[in-house]
């Protein structure tokens, strides 16, 4: 049933598998590794809802039952022995039985290279191949392949039909070297698989080539090249007459593109998939893209619509194990909802149908899903969280595991038995077991479940060193590197996002997040924290801030050069705010020095609750007693210990590096019992030094491109001075104005590709939030979302050299109740092509904003002035008017990335 294996979750979703799985977060029959399809085509009949086999076409089957062997094997084959061992091969692949297949296909190559029937043989080796792969066996994989592609082209008449069996084998390779991280090779083999198959005169097979290019083009980071793909594949598929081969495939596009981040799309191809398959009454694809649609809807938050998608899914699915997945989700998603009397309801219906499934990997992976979620149940909820019915449940994997001679699920069912341990206290079990687990996922290179359990591996270390004091240095010095052991394959899989398991939940804030941050709780443990650790600290923090970054845009395409504050402006300090659970933790760097490190002990709950409300009295409404009080607070927290070594360096630039809930407030504000921060310093923000443009801006020819509403649009209010905000910037410096009616994506196209306007700048309503779907601005008939905005942005880059040096966003907004809304913000500076980008933090008065732009401009056109600079006095100028010295009126602007 299921086409492809999309390899590139991204973030991020980049990331590490999360061994303790909240949900299947997969569609159904996600195990065969390449673009492919396989099941009946009789009038009336229903697909068999087992997957195909591997390095099968999507025109697998021509015309004919399921035991017509022409449609099985795309070839007339004579009854035999070997014909025998390759279909018995082929059912327990389809099991999820891979050792089993691979040992019966080994047999079945051999016989067929003494009988020197090479066309077979080479499909044999094709699908020796895909078992490899499964078992992680990579280099027999790949020599497989090799002979089977060798043979195919240079040893067979390569007729119409044997075409498509050439794309089959291409496909086999590129699907093996994206999993080993040779993502270009893959791409070009994907494209060499297309043309077989457009040679074969075979659409689908076409169709599927595209969808796998678009997971390549992916990783490689080029996000707009596989849009496109995909985009050219939705366009075929509307060519195509409705069958249930074309539901299947528009399932996978719709799950392709939720991948690639695209979830509007991907929701309106699943649902035209599911009109498709209503309509020719498949309960099992039916099922299987209800099941999709749940995970769309759990993607977004919406838990409400994703319980009644897999209920549906649930109630028409064809075989049981497609029902237990989908129960599955149910269960877990109750659990997180805390409805303890539907998790009662459930768990007897799990449990009575994963007791009657047969030996596979994919019954291995829902016994253990099913005992991850039983640890989740509180004491109160009977007795079905005993540790012993976990503890049956997850030996019987590993007992089905160790039977099927499957590294993988071994490893899998091993490292959640040793999660068991660790909960329960039985450190030496913990550290044994987790050992295995990541000794058997380092022998088949699976880097996801080896990130996984040597941050399992560090917990435990940490666990020891807390209660065996006598040892706790040498329990820290492990679980430190442990620890970076993790955080190195977190690195290696952002650029590898082929080797990221497809078969586990992926969780950014559950398995990415927490590796960084009690690596740095480990490094920063001593009162003075040696330099290699302060430092190392400082690495994991900006890491942290990528991967948050690449988990935002679910992909990893940002360029990463590491650098050093004194390579960049020796005037200028960056600081590290840091907020671990019961400690604020400061890293100052400063230009030729070692670096600086205090800290404030106190719980996260309380340091955020401080932060909070220093946010909130930056309303007019409160106290200037209560803000000054506050701010000073947590300026002494974050600037005054560094205050001494700030002077003596002449630091005239402060750079925040911010963590959490600190993105949501101006450092302006900081109070130092007698000035705000932004009277003793310029600010700027950056996500990390490594995302850092170098160059400052030219300041010869100076011009920009303004553009703007005054008029309430989309349910957005009236902006009546705007027009004179782009006026006063006309004042300043030669600008070219769209105002209203002209402010459209066409008209913003040709403009910036007309002329390389170094300063864009945008006076309109728009939102920075945690969803990057909901991070836009607003032009006169559209909102243009930030992937839109992106491309609009960076279009001009094919034609002309100078990149955007400044872009402004005058009067958007962080999203109102979204604590990491921020993330948008950031995003947008990242990805917008522009070395720096300002920005308003909430939305300030019209005639405010417009005074505090035109000085801005008017500081910018001196000579050696910085960008943070002229944003400073610009602040300064409203601080020192009676009617705007209120910080509301002058803190949210924000300068994010380059400030020279």
């Amino acid at each position: 049933m299921k086409i492809f294996k999309f390899f590139c979750l991204s973030l991020l979703s980049l990331l590490i598998a999360t061994i303790v799985a909240p949900a299947i977060g997969k569609t159904n029959h996600q195990l065969n590794s390449v673009f492919s399809i396989n099941f009946s085509q009789n009038a009336g009949a229903d697909p068999s809802p087992t997957p195909p086999l591997p390095g099968e076409g999507l025109s697998g089957l021509k015309k004919g039952g399921r035991g017509d062997r022409e449609g099985v094997w795309g070839v007339s084959l004579s009854e035999s022995n070997t014909v025998s061992l390759l279909e018995r091969g082929k059912i327990l692949y389809e099991a999820g039985r891979f050792s089993e297949a691979a040992t019966v296909w080994e047999q079945a190559a051999k016989e067929l290279e003494v009988k020197g029937d090479r066309l077979i043989y080479a499909i044999g080796l094709n699908h020796l191949s895909n078992a490899y792969q499964e078992l992680g066996k990579w280099e027999d994989g790949k020599n497989a392949i090799a002979k089977s592609l060798n043979i195919l082209q240079t040893q067979i008449k390569l007729e119409r039909k044997n075409l498509a069996i050439l794309g089959q084998a291409f496909n086999t390779q590129a699907n093996l070297q994206l999993a080993i991280g040779q993502t270009e090779a893959a791409l070009t083999t994907w494209k060499q698989a297309e043309a077989a198959y457009a040679k074969a005169g075979d659409e689908i097979g076409i169709i599927g080539s595209q969808i796998n290019q678009a997971q390549a083009l992916q990783a490689l980071g080029l996000y707009q090249k596989a849009k496109n793909n995909l985009e050219n594949v939705n366009e075929r598929f509307k060519s195509l007459p409705d069958s249930l081969l074309k539901a299947t495939g528009l399932r996978s596009l719709g799950e392709a593109l939720q991948v690639l981040g695209d979830l509007r799309q991907s929701q309106e191809v699943l649902n035209q998939s599911l009109a498709i398959a209503q309509k020719f009454n498949s309960p099992a694809e039916t099922s299987a893209i209800l099941f999709s649609l749940g995970n769309h809807a759990r993607s977004v938050g919406d838990s409400k619509k994703a319980l009644d998608f897999y209920r549906q899914a649930f109630a028409i699915a064809p075989s049981q194990i497609n029902q237990l997945e989908a129960l599955l989700n149910q269960l877990s998603l109750t659990i997180e909802s805390e409805n303890w009397e539907t998790v009662q309801v459930l768990l007897p219906q799990v449990k009575s149908k994963i007791n009657d499934l047969n030996s596979s990997r994919l019954s291995i992976y829902l016994q253990v899903n099913l005992a991850n979620n039983l640890l989740k149940l509180p004491s109160n909820i009977s007795d079905v969280s005993s540790t012993n019915e976990i503890s049956q449940l997850l030996a019987n994997a590993v007992k089905q595991a160790r039977a099927l001679d499957d590294p993988k699920a071994e490893s899998y069912a091993l490292g959640a038995m040793a999660k068991l341990y660790e909960k329960n206290q039985r450190w030496v079990d913990a550290e044994k077991l987790t050992q295995q687990a990541l000794n058997i996922a380092q022998s088949i290179s699976a880097n996801d479940m080896m990130a996984n359990y040597a941050w399992q591996l560090g917990k435990i270390y940490k666990q020891k060193g807390n209660i065996q004091n006598a040892n706790a240095t040498a329990s820290r010095a492990s679980a430190i590197a442990a620890y970076t052991q993790a955080v190195n394959t977190l690195q290696i899989l952002r650029s590898d996002l082929a080797a990221i398991n497809p078969d586990v939940q992926f969780s950014f804030r559950e398995s990415v997040e927490p590796v960084h941050r009690e690596l740095v709780e480990l490094l920063l443990f001593e009162q003075q924290p040696s330099q290699p650790n302060l430092k190392q600290a400082r690495q994991i923090i900006e890491a942290l801030q990528l991967a948050e970054l690449d988990n935002f845009f679910r992909e990893a395409c940002l360029d990463v050069k590491p650098k050093q504050i004194d390579a960049i402006d020796t005037e200028a300090a960056v600081i590290y705010p840091i907020i671990l659970e019961n400690s604020l933790e400061v890293i100052v760097s400063l230009p030729d020095q070692p670096l600086f490190h205090y800290r404030t002990k106190l719980p996260k709950t309380e340091i955020e609750s401080n932060i909070d409300e220093l946010l909130q009295s930056i309303n007019p409404a409160f106290s200037a007693n209560s803000r000054l009080q506050i701010s000073q607070k947590i300026y002494d927290w974050l600037i005054e210990p560094a205050e001494k070594e700030l002077a003596t360096s002449n630091i005239k630039t402060l750079v925040f590096v911010l963590d959490g809930v600190l993105r949501n407030v101006p450092m302006s504000v900081l109070y130092d019992g007698r000035k705000y921060l932004i009277e003793k310093y310029s600010i700027a923000l950056t996500p990390g030094l490594q995302l850092l443009p170098t160059l400052g801006l030219a300041r010869t020819k100076i011009k920009a491109l303004t553009a703007g509403l005054t008029e309430a649009r989309s349910g957005f209010l009236a902006l009546p001075g705007v027009e004179n905000e782009l006026k006063e910037i006309a004042n300043e410096l030669p600008t070219q104005v769209l105002l209203n009616q002209d402010f459209t994506e066409t008209n913003l196209f040709n403009k910036i590709n007309a002329d390389a306007f170094p300063i864009v700048h945008f006076a309109t309503h728009g939102q920075f939030s945690s969803n990057p779907e909901e991070t836009f601005i607003l032009t006169w008939n559209q909102k243009l979302n930030i992937r839109e905005f992106e491309d609009l942005l960076r279009s001009r880059e094919s034609s002309q050299t100078n990149p955007i040096e400044l872009l402004v966003l005058s009067a958007c907004q962080t999203a109102a109740g979204d604590n990491r809304a921020t993330l948008g913000l950031a995003g947008v500076a990242v990805r917008s092509g522009a070395r720096s980008t300002l920005a308003t933090l909430w939305s300030v008065r019209d005639l405010s904003t417009a005074t505090l732009i035109a000085e801005f401009y008017r500081q910018l056109t001196q000579p050696n002035m910085t960008k943070a600079e002229a944003l400073r006095r610009a602040q300064l100028a409203l601080l020192k008017t009676p009617k705007y010295e209120h910080p509301f009126y002058w803190s949210p602007f924000v300068l994010v990335g380059n400030w020279l």
